[in-house]
């Protein structure tokens, strides 16, 4: 099996050293998706202070989720002359002035400004990660790497979050979310930096073909089925009796456990066919997925929560595998990534809609699993094609 996980027309740095390079990508891909993860505290927070209503909130996370696709598909065609240590200190700068930001006010106005202003940012720094994995010799594997770092980092934070929400509301997690984002843009400078290469800058140029556009189309399904509930995630576990500390208990768990997922699949990805591996965890996310809002009972909650968070989080490199595969390399990940984030923003309104609408969360998430299920046809052609030319 052909281990080159690098831009198809690209050709790899000398190697970064593995500490600093490890801290720099883990903490920026931790820094990247802190509104991801986090943001659902947040809505419920609002929510019990203000009376903000579900549809309001779902618009309120799309806010940041549209701007986070904005900037990510600003820095695609540019991709090749940034330097991603830079992008990521101006990424970091964005993110702490608005969560601070946000922790002043309760007006929905000013509030939707500042999810703008964040999701800005953590577009910023996801572009950053991209091009920093993308300039080393296996873009895959320090993905993987990078979220199993993210991972063990959030184990932590999943349970002082709804903790400091519990205690300080949430003006304190804003803050708190902003004093983390300190620690992480710091850490991120150990980015690898420099601009692109002159094969880079060749593979920028290329076009994103019909395999891009199939990998781009795989990435908006997933997204959108599989995230649409994410936002209400700790309002569906509410509904059935559980509280958020014990809710961030589960997350830790789960994170923990993705940790572990991804670390293994960082060692071994690069002996993995791509169509086999790819499909098993689409499908897996799919089915957890559809049981998130459909089980009753605490303990099958958390069991589809955790196995929910493992096959979420292993698909993610898998499907930019695909994309750094390809001609257009690190735009194309780039771009991926946006996708990600647009399509799950627009999955977020619907679920908000569909929440109120229906007076409980129960069809978001079968709904979301058959729409997570068909990326597995979009993305098939692409992934088999790949795997018999390097069979």
């Amino acid at each position: 099996m052909d281990t080159t996980q690098g831009s198809a027309n690209g050709t790899a740095r000398a190697s970064a050293p593995f500490v600093p390079t490890l801290i720099g990508i883990g903490a920026a891909t931790a820094a990247a998706h802190i509104g991801n993860n986090f943001t659902t505290y947040l809505v419920g927070g609002l929510m019990d202070r203000f009376g903000f209503t579900p549809f309001a909130m779902g618009a309120w996370n799309m806010a940041e989720t549209l701007s986070y696709a904005a900037a990510m598909f600003l820095v695609a065609p540019r991709a090749r002359g940034l330097d991603a240590r830079v992008l990521a200190m101006i990424a970091s700068v964005v993110v702490i002035a608005a969560q601070a930001g946000s922790a002043l006010t309760g007006a929905y106005p000013l509030l939707l400004a500042g999810r703008i202003g964040t999701g800005l940012g953590f577009g910023l720094m996801n572009s950053a990660l991209n091009l920093a994995a993308g300039r080393t010799g296996n873009p895959a594997r320090w993905i993987s790497l990078g979220i199993a770092v993210q991972t063990l980092l959030y184990s932590a934070i999943a349970i002082v979050v709804p903790l400091v929400g519990r205690d300080y509301g949430a003006q304190g997690m804003f803050l708190g979310l902003a004093a983390i984002s300190v620690v992480f843009g710091l850490c991120a400078l150990l980015l690898p930096g420099g601009k692109g290469s002159v094969e880079s800058a060749t593979a920028g140029r290329a076009p994103i073909g019909a395999e891009g556009y199939r990998v781009l189309a795989a990435m908006a399904l997933f997204a959108f089925g599989s995230l649409a509930i994410w936002p209400f995630i700790e309002r569906t576990a509410h509904a059935i009796g559980i509280p958020a500390t014990q809710f961030g208990l589960y997350q830790s768990a789960a994170v923990l456990a993705s940790a572990v997922g991804n670390a293994g699949l960082a060692v071994v990805i690069g002996r993995l066919p791509r169509a086999w591996p790819l499909a098993a965890a689409l499908g897996a996310c799919a089915l957890t997925c559809g049981l998130l809002t459909t089980v009753g009972s605490e303990a099958a909650f958390a069991a589809a929560f955790v196995a929910f968070m493992v096959s979420w989080f292993l698909t993610y490199p898998l499907l930019l595998r695909l994309a750094y595969a390809q001609p257009a390399g690190e735009r194309l990940a780039v771009m991926t990534t946006g996708t990600w984030l647009l399509s799950q923003s627009l999955g977020s309104l619907a679920a908000g809609a569909m929440a109120q609408g229906f007076g409980a969360y129960t069809l978001i998430g079968p709904v979301g699993g058959v729409i997570c299920a068909l990326a597995i046809v979009a993305a098939m052609p692409v992934a088999r094609r790949l795997d018999r030319e390097v069979g």
